[in-house]
């Protein structure tokens, strides 16, 4: 009425009004969580989840999910927000999952949700744990927000420990309750294939992600090594600021050779964001053809974990090296070792032999694990 409102982000995005966990006598407009205007928020909210639920959809992935409820420490009443959604959606639509993107499982899950993501960011690690995991700088954000190498970077001069205990503690916060969900990247993260990160290094980042007990989440694109794109345009706020581009993970979908890369057939200028300039990306018609791309070695990767509940979320993990190369066993047997390093790197092995699952560049022999650069392997102990 005044002629403003309260953005959410952007300044061109009106934050809903579920209300302000405290008062301020600078800002009288603000109403509690409980004020009549919130709570019929609240019920607008769920007539839409109904209606789309009615209609077959399997559930919602929530946007900035810790934003609804203004000026709440430790987000205490949007938790009880989102507990309450969730309540209804157990016994309205059993059948819905709720996936938040908030960055901290070890709050959201208890505040209701089925899954969360590690994150670059996140109300409590500050995204910590996934930035030591596989960010590099040479992407999205250009300035470091840690100046911590991560583990998956050919140097070998990371370390896996930081995302172990990341994990460990938020493994133990949610419990039974969910899960939590690891992505190779997504819309505001650089892509694995990112600056200097070359595509034989991909295959290991995929043999971790498809065997480490969380839910694995394969940004589109990922599959088949697409590159961040470095210095596009800002389109639709994907630049914030000088050293945060985002567009660079957003780029059309590499399809095959035809023009556009089979995204589309309108005019080049007309895309939301242009093709990968490079002569040599990768396409899916190509991986397809070929038995040993990173493509087939995916649905490999995808299809032996859906065989081997071992290698699920659910399944027992004991880390048995975190260097390089990092080792643990799934389930009591099934040994998992990548390096994501350049160098050659060995271990000691937890028997003398083991029977490759799926593997390159690594073996089992006499009690040690011989790992060759960009090495990976899955054994049957």
């Amino acid at each position: 009425r005044p002629g403003f409102y309260q953005p959410n982000f952007f300044e061109s995005q009106p934050a809903l009004n579920f209300g302000h966990a405290r008062t301020n006598t600078d800002e009288p407009w603000r109403l509690p969580v409980d004020a009549e205007g919130p709570r019929a928020n609240r019920r607008a909210l769920r007539d839409i989840m109904d209606h789309w639920l009615s209609l077959g959809l399997s559930g919602f992935r929530v946007d900035m999910a810790a934003s609804l409820v203004k000026d709440d420490p430790g987000h205490v009443e949007t938790a009880k927000l989102w507990r309450e959604l969730r309540g209804w959606l157990d016994d309205s639509h059993p059948h819905a999952a709720l996936l938040s993107e908030w960055g901290d499982p070890a709050i959201s899950v208890p505040a209701g949700f089925h899954a969360d993501f590690f994150l670059q960011f996140g109300s409590a690690n500050d995204g910590l744990y996934l930035r030591s995991l596989w960010n590099n700088f040479a992407g999205t954000v250009s300035d470091p927000w840690t100046p911590q190498t991560p583990y998956f970077d050919a140097s070998g001069e990371g370390s896996a420990r930081t995302f172990i205990d990341g994990w460990r503690e938020a493994r133990d916060a949610v419990g039974d309750a969910g899960f939590i969900a690891l992505p190779t990247a997504n819309h505001d993260f650089s892509r694995l294939a990112c600056g200097p990160r070359a595509a034989e290094q991909l295959p290991a980042a995929f043999a971790f992600q498809l065997t480490w007990p969380t839910l694995p989440a394969i940004y589109y694109g990922d599959e088949i090594g697409m590159r961040y794109v470095p210095g596009l345009p800002d389109h639709e706020g994907s630049r914030l600021g000088p050293r945060y581009n985002r567009a660079g993970s957003r780029t059309p979908m590499q399809w095959d050779d035809t023009p556009n890369a089979g995204f589309s057939t309108a005019p080049a200028d007309r895309l939301y964001l242009p093709v990968d300039p490079d002569v040599n990306r990768p396409t899916v018609a190509a991986q397809q053809a070929d038995p040993d791309s990173l493509l087939n070695l995916v649905r490999r990767l995808i299809a032996l974990r859906r065989a081997t509940p071992d290698l699920g979320p659910a399944g027992s993990t004991e880390v048995l090296h975190d260097g390089y190369p990092l080792t643990y066993v799934r389930g009591g047997r099934y040994l998992v070792v990548v390096n994501p390093s350049g160098q050659h790197a060995d271990t000691a092995a937890p028997k003398d032999t083991a029977t490759p699952v799926v593997a390159s560049g690594v073996t089992v022999s006499g009690g040690r694990i011989s790992a060759d650069g960009f090495g990976y392997g899955i054994f049957e102990l």
